[in-house]
Formats: structure tokens, C-alpha cells, sequence
């Protein structure tokens, strides 16, 4: 189902024009108005799922194959040097606006584009304890 106020339901459906590179029944490709890199693009589906949590398995699934398929494409066109998925869920994680999408960020040797983390540390123990806390 489109959500009417949700800006990312009206361009995967073409209400607001973009700059799409692929479309099918289920999603839309866009570049992003506010590329990382050349070739910065956005996976929209055209259904609306405010993030993964609420987005069906079989949707989900589909996603992750259009992204391989748009990645190769990129990567043979584009010639750039590798690619990034990035998949934001929740403010804490980045996302600014609430409808699933994945970004697709063409990389290129010295782009200047940091999509890092610095590595934490931990015991043996507290790894033991993570894995218990999230088996149950």
C-alpha cells in the first residue's frame, strides 16, 4: 500500500519526477539528488514499508536481487572500483526518511567517501554473552 505523505512512495511511483535508471512492478531506481559518489543510487519499492522490520520477506528478498543486478550494471558501466550497499534502519542508524530503501554507492579509488566504522573491542566473554542475548 502507497503512503500518501511519505515523498519516497510518490517518486517510486512516479508522482514526483527522478531520475530513475531501472523500474519494474515492485521497485524504482533513482540517483540520488545528494550523491556520495557518480552513480549514487536509491531502491524504492513502490509499496510503502517504513523500514526492513515492516517489509515483507518476499519484498525484501526481491531487493536484494535488484541491487546485484544494478551493481553489476554499475560496475561494467560505470567502471568503478567497488560498491557499497547501505541499508538504514531507525535515526540511531541513519535513516532520514521512513521508507525502506537501499542505497547503491558506486565507489571509486580515492572518492574521498568514508563508509566506515571504527572497530569496537570485546572479551571472549562478552561476545558469549551477546550471542546468548540474542538466542534467547
Amino acid at each position: 500500500m502507497k503512503k500518501e505523505d511519505c515523498i519516497f512512495c510518490r517518486i517510486a511511483n512516479g508522482e514526483i519526477p527522478s531520475e530513475t535508471i531501472y523500474e519494474d512492478k515492485d521497485f524504482r531506481i533513482i540517483l540520488d539528488v545528494g550523491p556520495a559518489t557518480k552513480g549514487h543510487a536509491l531502491i524504492l519499492p513502490k509499496e510503502h514499508a517504513a523500514d526492513l522490520f515492516e517489509l515483507p520477506e518476499e519484498t525484501a528478498s526481491r531487493a536484494l536481487i535488484v541491487a546485484k543486478r544494478m551493481a553489476q550494471n554499475m560496475k561494467e558501466r560505470l567502471l568503478c572500483d567497488g560498491i557499497n550497499l547501505v541499508q538504514n534502519n531507525g535515526v540511531a542508524a541513519g535513516q532520514t526518511v521512513s521508507h525502506f530503501h537501499i542505497h547503491i554507492i558506486p565507489r571509486y579509488q580515492e572518492d574521498g567517501q568514508r563508509i566506515n566504522w571504527v572497530p569496537g573491542k570485546c572479551t571472549q566473554e562478552e561476545l558469549e554473552a551477546t550471542r546468548k542475548q540474542i538466542m534467547g
